[in-house]
């Protein structure tokens, strides 16, 4: 589902106590190619780091317009009285710019070392709970004193203020489901990290905000979708593990169907940031591309308008280990029925992300040609250089095809976590091809495993450059077959059930 909410990008730094230079320097370089927000871990037991607070404020003076916040800030180290004052502060100061990431203090041992309160995991997530209504009353002008006799925390007469310039929002890191449930009840984000939480975690986790922020009275798009992000800008598969196109693809999948509509980057690499930045704005035009669909008059077909991928016509290898006259069918296109050019998105992204897996099935295929070549007409004289050659060909292409195999199975293990439930749930008559999809991962991983095997075998002598070409041969009629078979049977259910 996608709630609509404007996108933000910006940067997760480490705020390193020995490098405060590069650190501010790093939260400059984020402003000035474009992005929207710098936050900081706080750690306040971490000597190592840099405080929190102070740091914010000093970014903030060294820039002019980007937001600046906590990612997130350890509320047993920091009374929500005095954490409210120094959000509302800087606020203030800045015109606006300051946001609150707001944990409950993972690190519970730390903390009480540090002389904070030795609290349970259910007592921290209390005392969290009663210090966001703190902060909103000390936010909150006019009234009389804050009165509160919590558990944890108790206020007799606190005064008010200062408010903030803006509505500061406040954005919980949360995993369990208690967690989860607060900040459907009561937070205005939620900011987990992919890390702790993959991208095959979010649906489930987005589910347990929204019936708690419907059972609130609250609607679910009231919580902004926030996410931590960690990648390369090289490898071939994997989530965020290749160039910006994939960054791109990904980040606005997870926009359009998981809501998630602020992305910061973990990284302290200056170039990753740069190209983040020309990530951030390909997801931007996509996205809109697809919301100003989402509202346009529905498109009376003269066709489908999406047209799958056929298969190939020639087959490769004489194994054939999917039987495709048993393929079932899923029910019938109506005729009659129109789609919207939101609607027919979702299939034409299907056939998008099968595009680059066969455009990436292609390169594989001449990595294992020029290692092939490699090996023509070497000489006896040149016999140890070509050997080196051969190793150093074998080794990338080794590399290449893990990272292949490695997206392959990310993107049907995506599948069988989130879309073919949902599938199977909107629309029963779809349950047997949705089985004989499954089905068909399970034959594709053992085909990758023989690709590896015999990658292997090329390496360490026990097999040759022909065991490996039967291999890949194996891989293109059997991933084709099933890549085209999918967009038969599914890009018109996508359009007419969604993908969540």
């Amino acid at each position: 589902m996608d709630y609509g909410h404007e996108l933000v990008f910006g940067t997760f730094l480490t705020p390193a106590v020995d490098t405060p230079d590069r650190v501010i320097a790093l939260a400059q370089l984020t402003e000035q190619v474009g992005l929207d927000l710098v936050s900081f871990q706080d750690h306040p037991y971490q000597p190592r780091l840099m405080d929190a607070w102070t740091l914010l404020s000093v970014v903030a003076a060294r820039t002019e317009r980007v937001k600046v916040t906590t990612n997130v800030a350890n509320l047993p180290l920091r009374h929500p009285v005095v954490l409210a004052r120094s959000v509302a502060t800087l606020d203030l100061i800045t015109g606006g710019r300051v946001e609150l990431g707001l944990g409950a203090g993972g690190f519970l041992d730390a903390v009480a070392a540090n002389g904070g309160p030795r609290l349970t995991t259910g007592q921290s997530i209390a005392a969290l709970e009663e210090a966001i209504a703190i902060m909103r009353e000390v936010w909150t002008p006019g009234g009389g004193g804050i009165r509160l006799s919590g558990k944890h925390y108790t206020l007799s007469g606190a005064k008010r203020g200062p408010a903030p310039a803006h509505d500061v929002s406040i954005w919980l890191g949360a995993y369990k489901p208690r967690m989860l449930a607060l900040t459907g009840r009561l937070a205005d984000g939620w900011l987990p990290s992919s890390g702790y939480a993959g991208p095959e975690q979010l649906a489930a986790m987005n589910k347990v905000i929204d019936e708690a922020a419907v059972e609130a009275g609250r609607d679910p798009a009231a919580v902004r979708r926030l996410y931590n992000i960690s990648g390369q800008f090289v490898g071939g598969g994997g989530f965020l593990q290749g160039p910006e196109e994939l960054w791109i693809d990904q980040l606005t999948e997870l926009t359009l169907g998981e809501g998630i509509s602020t992305y910061i980057l973990a990284s302290d690499n200056p170039d990753d940031i740069r190209r983040f930045a020309e990530v951030a704005a390909g997801v931007r035009e996509a996205v809109a591309v697809a919301r100003s669909g989402a509202v346009a008059e529905s498109v009376v077909a003269t066709g489908f308008g999406v047209v799958p991928t056929p298969p190939p016509a020639v087959r490769r290898s004489a194994v054939q280990l999917l039987d495709e006259s048993a393929r079932p069918t899923g029910p019938a296109q109506d005729p009659s029925r129109t789609y919207t050019p939101y609607q027919l998105q979702s299939g034409q992204h299907l056939i998008d992300v099968h595009d680059h897996l066969r455009a990436e099935l292609d390169q594989v295929r001449d990595l294992v040609e020029q290692v092939a070549a490699g090996t023509l007409g070497v000489g006896a004289a040149r016999s140890h250089i070509n050997t080196m050659t051969m190793r150093q060909n074998n080794w990338t292409l080794g590399t290449y095809c893990e990272s292949y195999c490695r997206l392959v199975t990310t993107h049907h293990s995506l599948e069988d976590a989130s879309l073919f439930p949902h599938l199977r749930r909107a629309d029963p008559d779809l349950v047997p091809v949705v089985d004989r999809l499954q089905e068909e991962h399970k034959i594709i991983h053992d085909v990758l495993e023989g690709v590896d095997k015999a990658l292997v075998a090329l390496v360490d002598g026990s097999g040759d450059i022909d065991g490996l070409r039967a291999a890949v041969d194996l891989l293109d009629d059997t991933l084709l077959s099933h890549l085209s078979y999918e967009e038969r049977e599914l890009v018109e259910p996508l359009a007419r059930l969604g993908v969540l």
